[in-house]
């Protein structure tokens, strides 16, 4: 995404740097998938499944061996107001697994969030390469479904009408539920009494969700997926709906 932040000691990369990033030697029981093999598997399923890479950034930490991507995403059936993204990720150190992250990024305000997380695969076996497309097609195929769901529950969000009184009950839950620290209330309480797009003018859930992305982006990326998941759950709850688990 455009001005991408990461944790100190990550730089932002091309998918040209991606590919440069050496692959560690395999051992009798772990094998480390590429970074470069990873996003040409995800391109194909995604491809398959209609979409098209819009746009896509990368952050590389830890001397290359953790990788993380967003793409944005388009299709025929794109939303008029936002569009699909997904967040991919990679470690060679065995941080963590293989996986996407799926969400929306708006077009007015270029807010990113994700709302539900998708592992690939929880160890790199030594039979992954092997496996890797079927495993990542099998993941991607549930990023159309994603989208139906992000499509009702921003219908939902935008259709739920808020007092003073719900807003900073939520504002002390988000402290509650890990979306961020107290300390950045003020910053979100400010955006939704003074919107800087007109779009989030109404007193709604979908004004209030987009206050917090827009505080969120002072948040490393690769911390936006866990906190963006999380503040979805909240204002899920707030707006009514029960949205099934796609993990």
């Amino acid at each position: 995404m455009s001005g991408l932040i990461l944790h100190a000691g990550a730089n932002v990369a091309t998918e040209a740097d991606v590919a440069l990033v050496p692959t560690p030697d395999a051992t009798d029981t772990w094998q480390p998938i590429p970074h470069v093999a990873l996003l040409n598997s995800v391109r194909r399923a995604v491809e398959f499944n209609g979409f098209t890479v819009k746009q896509q950034t990368y952050g590389l930490w830890h001397d290359g061996a953790r990788m993380f991507g967003v793409w944005t995403l388009s299709s025929s059936l794109m939303a008029p107001d936002y569009e699909l993204a997904i967040g991919i990720r990679n470690s060679h150190d065995k941080t963590f697994p293989a996986g996407l992250a799926v969400g929306s990024r708006v077009f007015v305000c270029d807010n990113l969030a994700f709302s539900s997380e998708i592992v690939v695969t929880r160890k790199h076996t030594r039979w992954i390469m092997r496996d890797l497309d079927a495993l990542v097609a099998g993941a991607s195929g549930r990023i159309a479904e994603a989208r139906q769901i992000q499509d009702l529950r921003i219908g939902a969000y935008k259709g739920t009408d808020l007092s003073d009184t719900q807003v900073h009950d939520v504002l002390v839950r988000s402290c509650e539920a890990r979306v961020m620290a107290f300390s950045y209330l003020p910053k979100v309480l400010a955006e939704y009494r003074a919107p800087r797009h007109e779009d989030f003018a109404p007193r709604t859930a979908w004004s209030l969700f987009n206050a917090y992305t827009e505080v969120l982006k002072e948040s490393p990326a690769q911390d936006l997926s866990q906190r963006t998941i999380r503040l979805h759950g909240l204002m899920d709850g707030v707006s009514g709906l029960l949205i099934p688990s796609q993990n």
